[in-house]
């Protein structure tokens, strides 16, 4: 379903949020979270996701929540048109598992009811 310009699917526990159809993920990290609902915490790490490579031309971000028994793992990263610049990846990873991020993401995400 695409929705405000991006596409949504929801199918099996497993939530994806991306830019452009189907999905794409040239360079990602991953990171578990307690149970939160994906929609939001999908939407919260697209905005972070976007302000940090914001500048890297031809990236549109993917993000991928999948739930699991003790919470959702969390896939973030993209679709790239052209090579992927060293630390890319480094840098998701980073912006994935920081603090602020996290703790902020958490008040949006709230809890899974």
């Amino acid at each position: 379903m695409r929705r405000n310009g991006w596409h949504t699917h929801e199918k099996d526990g497993r939530y994806v949020l991306a830019r452009h159809w189907p999905p794409r993920f040239d360079v990602a990290a991953i990171s578990g979270f307690p149970p939160v609902r994906a929609a939001w915490l999908a939407r919260q790490i697209r905005q972070d996701l976007w302000r940090t490579f914001q500048h890297l031309r031809g990236f549109s971000p993917v993000v991928e929540v999948a739930a699991t028994e003790d919470g959702v793992i969390v896939r973030a990263g993209g679709r790239l048109s052209g090579r992927t610049p060293p630390g890319t990846e480094g840098r998701i990873r980073d912006l994935l598992d920081s603090p602020a991020h996290r703790a902020r993401w958490m008040v949006c995400a709230g809890e899974d009811a």
